[in-house]
Formats: C-alpha cells, sequence, structure tokens
C-alpha cells in the first residue's frame, strides 16, 4: 500500500484514508475516499497545499461558534473593520440581526468553519434568493460572514476564505423616487394635523427614522431655529447614541418648519424630555402606523407615496438644488463622508434639469 494511505474495510466497502502531516501545526490532516487513485491524487494535492500555505488541519469550532466570537470581539475593538476602526454599533447589530435570521437556522451554521467551501455559502445565498429575499437584505447577510471568515484567515485557523468571488445578485434597491417642492406640500397637506409635524419636519431636515422616533423637545430651539440630533430609537426599540460622529449634529430650522413645529407643539401642549413626535409623551410613534394613515391619506388624495426615509433623500437633494456645498449638506445630514451624499443622496429631477438648460441656454447666449 501507498505510504500515507490506510485501507479500512466495513459494512459500506473498502474507504481509502489518505494522511499527511502539517508541521507548521504539528497536526495531521486526513481525508477518505471510496478509490486507491483518488487517495492517492488528494494526498499529493494535499502535500502541495501545504507547502503553499493553501491547507490547514481541520478545526473543531463551527460557523455558529465563530461568528459570535467575532461578535464579542468586534464589540471589544479587538476585531477592527476593514479601515482599521472599530465597527460601528449599528454595524454590529445589524450583523446579529442577520446571523440570528437568516445563518443560524440553516445547515451552515452547524458546519465546521475550516470544512466551509463556496459552494456552501453560494447555497446559502442561491436559497434566499429563490424565497425571494431582496438583493440588499442578501449582501447584508453575507457582509457579516465575510468579515468572520477574513478574521479566521488572518489568525490562520483556516487557509481559504471561501466567501470570495460568489455570485451575489446587486443591490438594486436604491431609492429614486424623490419629491419636487410641489409634491412635497402637497402630501403633507394632505395628512391630518397629528402627522404633518412629523413628515415636515422628515422633509425640511433629512433626519433618519430613529432620529425622529427619538427627537425631544429639549433637543428643539425654536429660539436659535436649530435642532441638535443627539440620539435615535433603533428598531429593536434601543436608545442608542448617534449614528456615527458625523451624526451628533445641529440642524437648521426652515420657515416653513418653524411654523409646522410650533404649531404640533402647541397643539399637544408637551416640552422638556417629551418626545416630539411620540404617539404620547414617552411613547415613541410606531413606524408601520404612521406609513398605514399617510398611506390612506395619499391614496384618497391621489399622490405618490413617499417613505421617511425618501424624504431624507428629498432634503438632501433640495439642500445642492439650493446651492449648498456637499460638505454643509454633509454636515446637516449627518453622513461620515461625503461620498455617501454625493453618490447616493442627491439626485436630478426634471425641475433640476429644466433649470440646468436654462442656465446653460443663458450661457450660450452671450
Amino acid at each position: 500500500m501507498a505510504t500515507g494511505i490506510e485501507v479500512r474495510k466495513g459494512p459500506r466497502g473498502t474507504k481509502y484514508r489518505a494522511t499527511v502531516w502539517s508541521g507548521r501545526d504539528e497536526k495531521f490532516v486526513r481525508k477518505q475516499f471510496d478509490s486507491l487513485g483518488a487517495a492517492k491524487a488528494w494526498r499529493v494535492d494535499a502535500q502541495h497545499a501545504l507547502s503553499q500555505g493553501t491547507l490547514r488541519p481541520a478545526t473543531a469550532e463551527t460557523v455558529r461558534e465563530a461568528a459570535e466570537r467575532w461578535l464579542e470581539q468586534a464589540e471589544a475593538g479587538t476585531v477592527l473593520s476593514r479601515s482599521q476602526s472599530r465597527f460601528k454599533p449599528s454595524t454590529l447589530r445589524g450583523y446579529k440581526r442577520a446571523l440570528k435570521l437568516r445563518v443560524y437556522p440553516t445547515a451552515l451554521a452547524s458546519q465546521r468553519l475550516s470544512d466551509v467551501r463556496r459552494r456552501d455559502v453560494q447555497a446559502l445565498v442561491d436559497g434566499l434568493l429563490a424565497k425571494g429575499v431582496s438583493a440588499s437584505t442578501i449582501r447584508n447577510t453575507i457582509d457579516p460572514l465575510r468579515s468572520i471568515f477574513r478574521r479566521a484567515v488572518r489568525q490562520e485557523d483556516i487557509a481559504i476564505n471561501t466567501t470570495h468571488d460568489l455570485e451575489v445578485p446587486a443591490d438594486d434597491s436604491r431609492r429614486e423616487h424623490v419629491a419636487t417642492r410641489e409634491e412635497a406640500t402637497a402630501l403633507i397637506e394632505a395628512l391630518s394635523e397629528d402627522d404633518r409635524g412629523l413628515w415636515t419636519t422628515a422633509f425640511y431636515t433629512g433626519l433618519r427614522r430613529g432620529e425622529l422616533r427619538e427627537l425631544r423637545w429639549s433637543d428643539v430651539d425654536l429660539d436659535a431655529k436649530v435642532i441638535g440630533v443627539r440620539r435615535a430609537l433603533d428598531d429593536d426599540g434601543e436608545v442608542v447614541s448617534a449614528k456615527t460622529k458625523a451624526g451628533e449634529r445641529e440642524v437648521p430650522i426652515l420657515r416653513v418648519l418653524y411654523a409646522a413645529l410650533l404649531s404640533h407643539k402647541l397643539r399637544t401642549g408637551r416640552g422638556g424630555d417629551d418626545l416630539v413626535f411620540g404617539r404620547a409623551a414617552s411613547d415613541p410613534f410606531v413606524p408601520s402606523s404612521v406609513r398605514r394613515r399617510a398611506l390612506s391619506a395619499w391614496e384618497a388624495a391621489e399622490l405618490q407615496p413617499i417613505s421617511l426615509h425618501e424624504c431624507r433623500h428629498t432634503a438632501t437633494t433640495e439642500m445642492r438644488a439650493a446651492g449648498l456645498d456637499f460638505k454643509m449638506i454633509q454636515s446637516i445630514i449627518g453622513h461620515s463622508s461625503v461620498t455617501t451624499t454625493f453618490d447616493r443622496y442627491t439626485h436630478v429631477s426634471r425641475e433640476h434639469l429644466r433649470q440646468a438648460g436654462e442656465q446653460l441656454d443663458a450661457h450660450y447666449a452671450v
């Protein structure tokens, strides 16, 4: 019998177990085959892979165990992002949610980390796609796995990052619906008085939904005409600090918004640390309920609906149309990168194109 190959006979027939020694790890690497030829071929390939550092002995740690360990280290700040900075709390909360909902319930979670092959991760992607899961959700599910496997390779727990070169659907969920000023006015006027303050603030400040849910009157200075953004309420009902350092900011209160906020304050009789838009002074609004009431009002008025997040896109686009530079818009909107402001949150409407055409006509007429 060839060196490093053991014949194993049993009720399922003869098997051939090939073995190589990893001096680096001081462990044997073994694999069983149905034929002697396959065992010999694997052993040659395995010895070459060991010399190249692309083969490691199997680890006992499962994908779920590795994920839990990675999350603990990331929260402690001992695992950094690719930019060598600490992961944002919101990012880690999203990773936890994605792993819990879409990875842990699958067979992949119980596989040993070192046994996972690219086809296994691709099967997870394909399965989610077959269930009708959106492209953005699939990508958000794969992102934590990529971080976990990248860390495992760096720590030499495994040799190959099998999350590379996956066929993941492109994110086609970018929100392109941006309301014009006239549309925004009509949408707000169609709402009940109880909801106008919230949507007016969303349209003219671009605050995130979580920031609107946690906004308190102590954050609103009507005399100075500024809103201080300090906190947000996440989807799990937890009050968190601003999404990033840039997220903690002050936002100007425009004239049209000042009137709406003052009216809302007088109507609700709230102040101090009371929630501005809560269903009660201490109970935040429920997004689905707010959305349902708005959709009903807009359907009755035959208006195209919009979401709170699309209001944020609308506010950003109008800031640019008003001539604000991207650095100022970035500061008001609360982006950590001006690239995000430029690439994802500014849109060109037909009205903007018409104005640009008029400017060009004036230019060429000179």
